[in-house]
């Protein structure tokens, strides 16, 4: 068979660069395909081929990010991730090994080559729009409340002394305080808000640092993930949680695996006890805590210190330290429940399961929906409400999404494809619904197989 770029050819073990000037090979999706391994990766992006197996721990969103898009077309994902497309295209030119054949199509697979067409009419309509242009008066509105609530939390205690109620009050100011941070970060690690990346990064780091005690490059290296491939498992790092809480299609083939490790039919019970009172506590500390140490994030890891530095110092001298550290945990707590309930309404009771390998916008519809807005939720989620536009255009700021969204509506409705949008609290009981609908399919998969 021939080598790489010739009619039939089977792919050798890596392609050489593209020469300057040089006609570039063809290659067909069956040499791109088995080019998704450890080490070996080819995506392509606008029906150019890139081999990026040796530059993919180079990567500033990490390799995994990019690895998920291992033998797939990318170049929606590569759209919706990079503001400054001319810059970064730059870092692909010496990755570049070929283009796509001309009679091959510019995705692999059975994809709806219509709805591919269309949104990125509609991308483009948004940014004719300047939708993808931030309003800065609104993120510094966003900073500054966060701020007050810091101070009016500290002063509430200076003022009123450590009682149980000042004390209590305090928390709850707090724990807003830390949930609206938790947003903000967000915003910044989409660098939705600043035109240069780097502006965002420190912006970030200043937010997710000072202000929460955690490290912006551990957020980014899994939340990007996240949007890659929402909801697919070993992509997505928030379904991939069992055996604790089995999700999708992971509740059928643990029941017929036989696998017991929890009782999987109460799930939806103890999810209370060990979701939201105890994700940002524990699990994300020690996560948080061990991608800095193993990553060496040592920038992230003084960022939050001086976080605990500033806490301690807030309030020890009126609590002592360990009175401090068990207002600190009451703070995390809170914010957690807050956490886990906004982040899961929009994604635990969509498909969850393993890769389909679908476009861009299909992937992102597939595991998305919103809840209803109004200034309540769209202040109370940091407008992640808006779960639909912000997966479609994760750089697009998130004053803009109420825009956006009619375009969004239209497409669904060309296509056939739902747009699902619900109140608040119905959004809440569908997690605890879904989380005991995959228990018993579990259930019913362990005694009947």
């Amino acid at each position: 068979m021939g080598g790489v770029g010739e009619p039939g050819g089977e792919p050798g073990p890596r392609a050489g660069p593209a020469q300057p000037g040089a006609p570039l090979p063809t290659l067909r999706w069956e040499q791109i395909r088995p080019h998704d391994l450890p080490g070996d990766k080819w995506l392509v992006i606008e029906r150019r081929v890139y081999d990026i197996s040796r530059w993919a721990q180079r990567h500033p969103g990490g390799s995994r990010l990019i690895g998920h898009h291992g033998a797939e077309d990318a170049t929606d994902a590569f759209h919706a991730f990079h503001q400054d497309l001319n810059f970064v295209r730059k870092f692909l030119q010496p990755l570049l090994i070929g283009e796509l054949a001309p009679e091959e199509p510019s995705q692999d697979g059975p994809q709806n080559a219509q709805l591919i067409e269309d949104f990125r009419a509609l991308r483009q309509a948004a940014e004719d729009m300047k939708l993808f242009e931030a309003d800065p008066a609104f993120f510094a509105l966003l900073l500054g409340h966060i701020l007050a609530m810091e101070v009016l939390a500290w002063l509430i205690i200076y003022l009123l002394g450590p009682g149980w109620v000042p004390s209590t009050l305090a928390a709850l100011i707090l724990a807003v305080s830390q949930a609206q941070c938790w947003c903000l970060q967000h915003d910044l690690g989409h660098a939705s808000i600043f035109r240069k990346s780097r502006w965002n990064h420190v912006a970030q780091q200043f937010v997710m640092g000072q202000l929460k005690g955690f490290s912006a490059h551990w957020w980014n290296f899994r939340h990007f993930q996240h949007h890659a491939k929402p909801n697919i498992f070993h992509k997505d790092p928030d379904v991939t949680v069992a055996p604790v809480f089995l999700l999708g299609e992971s509740s059928v083939e643990y029941g017929k695996k036989k696998r017991r490790y929890l009782p999987y039919n109460h799930q939806h019970l103890y999810f209370f006890l060990i979701g939201p009172p105890l994700l940002t506590l524990v699990n994300f500390e020690v996560e948080n805590l061990a991608y800095m140490l193993v990553c060496m994030q040592w920038s992230d890891l003084l960022w939050a210190a001086s976080f605990y530095s500033r806490f301690l110092l807030s309030y020890a001298p009126f609590y002592g330290v360990p009175g401090a550290l068990l207002l600190f945990v009451a703070v995390r707590v809170l914010e957690s429940h807050w956490f886990v309930w906004i982040t899961q309404m929009n994604h635990i009771p969509k498909e969850i399961g393993h890769e389909k390998h679908r476009d861009w916008a299909s992937s992102q519809l597939a595991a998305t929906c919103n809840v209803e807005p109004s200034p309540f939720n769209d202040w109370f989620s940091g407008h992640l409400n808006f779960q639909i536009e912000h997966h479609l255009f994760p750089t697009m700021p998130r004053h803009n999404y109420h825009k956006v969204a009619p375009l969004v509506q239209s497409l669904c409705a060309k296509h056939g494809i739902e747009y699902q949008s619900k109140p608040l609290l119905s959004a809440f009981a569908d997690i605890v619904h879904s989380l005991k609908e995959s228990g018993q399919l579990w259930l019913d998969a362990y005694l009947h197989q």
